[in-house]
């Protein structure tokens, strides 16, 4: 391709594109006149709901849409040339060398059968018949790049060896062996902790600067667009609703969907009580329900019918700013610098006595050292490691810490399904630690609740909404008549704000926010006084968070209801939580209300959790603090303080204390503490991680 060397026109053109899935009985229309172009070097930002056609543009442009798709209108160039028009041929030598394309999840793209090292060699060699060592020194190169430790053993390495986050990068390395013009990520860092998708999104945005690579990077996180791309294209169910670069979009938004996206993400100065989120009405509409004229006006504030309900409304330029287009009939009329409309402000709860202590709970599991034979060395794996702390009637204490810290392990004793090594759990001052769930009387299991992360996994598919919640109410005793019970779960169905027809569906009718809303429901059944919720938003859309969370908040107000809210997700737990307690390696690092954890002095792993969440606001100032390397192993921790091999405040603590001695824990404030070896002097010296810019 000797002409694409000297190509200096835009690297993707995608010009009024539709897609349609076919099936039997209609067409899906999945993408309709979508529009966008991506510069030499430019970052793109693909943003929206699950279901907006995001993904169905990367396979566009992949021209890769299955049996069932195709392309009914528009084109796609790629350096000037129609995709559509390529031979089979043509198609197979750019895909892979010329676009490349990262997905979500890393081990969909890798072998587990084949040596990283192999797979990686692969590229160059069948793509441009390179020799097997220059395509080593290749691999060796790109995984260097990539930030991976001890390339050659990596490169010797089979997939499952790997962490999450080492796979990614992995995939990532593959992408780049061929140092193609355009990389398409498709949500890379969705499966992986908070502080290795800060490193990962570092990678990625340093790697498109080496190699001049142009990106595509679809996403559901405003924040991480924010900080990866140059350029944002906002999708609402198939169209293209707002485009622009990243100010234009975030900081002068002009369409109503883009407002009310951001107004249900959680941004520092959201207050549950004073200025709580506002979620968007409604539902997204199926594709083949779509609304006559604008797809978001039965959802928008500003719909006025007549008008947004007519025909097919087209992408206009903004006055005064070329690039900057939106999809709303409406812009000059309405006002949007207007205040938001206050949502309605609560009294903030008072906690009440103390419902659940903890003791110096240990958790301990004896795993064979060689899981495949057995064999009668034993390891031990310290999931959690003197847990204490208490919590309160009408209280939110948020548990934070990355995969592998022990947050669910905690879960699982307090519910019973495990029981501890060592400590006290007391509920109402009662001693649970040692009763499994078997042995657990109906009124401790019903005082005791969990909401998962996945609504999918924890409903019945086989069972109507209303069966589901009434089982629940026969497992705890709840009514003495049937009838009782079908009342009961009415008002459930009423108070998790689900219309009462919602008892005859079956689950595979329902969203996951109203699958969400029918485990809430169920977890409250036999009015529970504690409720563990792990990760209850996070499988969600940003639109559906608010509006979930919104109700665990409610209904906490009302039932007085303790919520231990496990997250590593820091946005929603500042918006959230009255306390903060953060977890490394099995250990509680730092304790304290929110505005002590998230303010300076921190424990050193807190600050680096910080900065490594991203944030949708453009005048936040961030300092900039990517840990190197993985969690360590819990069957293998480091000696001394958990942290230490990934701290960067060590060298300020004398006589490697950090690496001998597990630090003590330490009350900085009242109810502060912390478990550092850093003394009160430099702690006292830490810098804010977040700033507002002064306006």
């Amino acid at each position: 391709m000797a002409d694409a060397e000297t190509y200096s026109g835009p690297i993707l053109e995608i010009d009024q594109l539709s897609i349609s899935f076919f099936t039997r009985l209609r067409e899906i229309p999945a993408v309709m006149d979508f529009s966008c172009t991506v510069q030499p070097g430019e970052a793109m930002g693909l943003v929206g709901e699950s279901g907006c056609g995001k993904s169905t543009v990367a396979l566009g442009v992949m021209q890769d849409l299955g049996v069932n798709g195709s392309v009914v209108g528009g084109s796609i160039k790629f350096k000037g040339r129609d995709l559509g028009q390529m031979s089979a041929e043509e198609l197979r030598n750019i895909r892979g060398s010329e676009i490349a394309m990262i997905y979500q999840e890393p081990m969909a793209s890798l072998n587990p059968a084949m040596r990283i090292g192999k797979q990686l060699m692969e590229v160059p060699m069948i793509h441009f018949g390179t020799s097997e060592k220059e395509a080593y020194e290749r691999a060796l190169e790109v995984v260097t790049d990539v930030k991976l430790p001890d390339p050659k053993r990596i490169l010797n390495s089979f997939p499952h060896q790997l962490s999450g986050g080492q796979q990614q990068r992995i995939v990532i390395a593959m992408a780049l062996m061929s140092k193609p013009s355009l990389l398409i990520l498709d949500e890379p860092t969705t499966a992986l902790d908070v502080t290795v998708e800060a490193a990962v999104v570092d990678l990625v945005k340093d790697l498109g600067k080496k190699y001049g690579t142009s990106m595509l990077f679809i996403s559901h996180n405003l924040g991480l667009v924010l900080e990866t791309c140059d350029r944002i294209c906002v999708m609402y169910s198939g169209e293209a609703v707002e485009t622009g670069s990243i100010e234009d979009v975030f900081d002068d938004m002009q369409h109503p969907y883009t407002q009310a996206l951001f107004r249900s993400i959680p941004l520092p100065g959201a207050d549950k009580n004073a200025r709580p989120l506002v979620a968007i009405p409604g539902n997204f509409p199926l594709p083949h329900e779509r609304p006559q004229g604008c797809n978001f006006g039965p959802r928008c504030d500003y719909f006025k019918e007549g008008l947004c309900d007519q025909g097919d409304i087209k992408m206009q330029k903004i006055r005064g700013n070329d690039r900057h287009g939106s999809r709303c009939l409406r812009i000059e009329e309405i006002d949007w610098n207007a205040p938001i409309a206050a949502a309605v402000t609560t009294e903030k709860a008072e906690p009440g006595d103390v419902v659940l202590k903890m003791e110096n709970l240990k958790k301990y599991y004896e795993v064979a050292a060689s899981a495949l034979f057995g064999g009668s060395n034993k390891k031990v794996v310290k999931a959690n490691e003197t847990l204490s702390f208490e919590a309160r009637e009408s209280e939110t204490l948020a548990i934070v810490g990355e995969s592998g810290c022990g947050k669910s392990t905690f879960a699982k004793v307090l519910m019973g399904l495990e029981t501890a090594t060592d400590g006290k759990i007391l509920l109402h001052n009662r001693e649970i630690q040692d009763i499994p769930i078997e042995e657990r009387d109906t009124k401790t299991i019903s005082n005791v609740q969990m909401v998962f992360q996945n609504p999918f996994d924890t409903l019945n598919p086989s069972m109507t909404v209303g069966r589901q919640i009434i089982r629940a109410l026969e497992i705890f005793g709840i009514g003495d008549t049937e009838d009782d019970r079908k009342q009961r779960m009415l008002e459930l169905l009423d108070l998790v704000k689900l219309p009462r027809e919602f008892a005859g569906r079956m689950p595979r009718q329902l969203s996951g926010g109203q699958k969400q809303r029918v485990g809430i429901a169920r977890a409250f059944a036999g009015d529970a006084k504690i409720v563990v919720a792990d990760e209850p938003v996070s499988a969600l859309d940003v639109s559906v968070q608010a509006a979930v969370t919104d109700l665990l908040m409610e209904i906490q107000r009302e039932n007085k209801t303790t919520l231990l809210f496990i997250s590593h997700d820091l946005s929603i737990v500042r918006y959230l939580s009255d306390r903060v307690m953060v977890m490394y390696l099995g250990h509680v690092v730092e304790m304290g209300t929110t505005d002590q954890v998230f303010q300076p002095p921190y424990h050193p792993y807190t600050e680096a959790l910080l900065s490594a969440v991203p944030i949708a606001d453009t005048s936040i100032e961030k300092q900039h603090i990517v840990l190197e390397g993985d969690i360590p192993s819990a069957m293998n921790p480091p000696p001394g303080c958990p942290f230490q091999t990934r701290c960067r405040w060590k060298d300020q603590v004398p006589g490697n204390l950090c690496e001998k001695d597990v630090p003590p824990v330490r009350t900085l404030a009242e109810g502060h503490q912390v478990k550092c070896h850093l003394a009160d002097d430099i702690l006292a010296r830490m810098e804010p991680v977040i700033k507002i810019a002064a306006e």
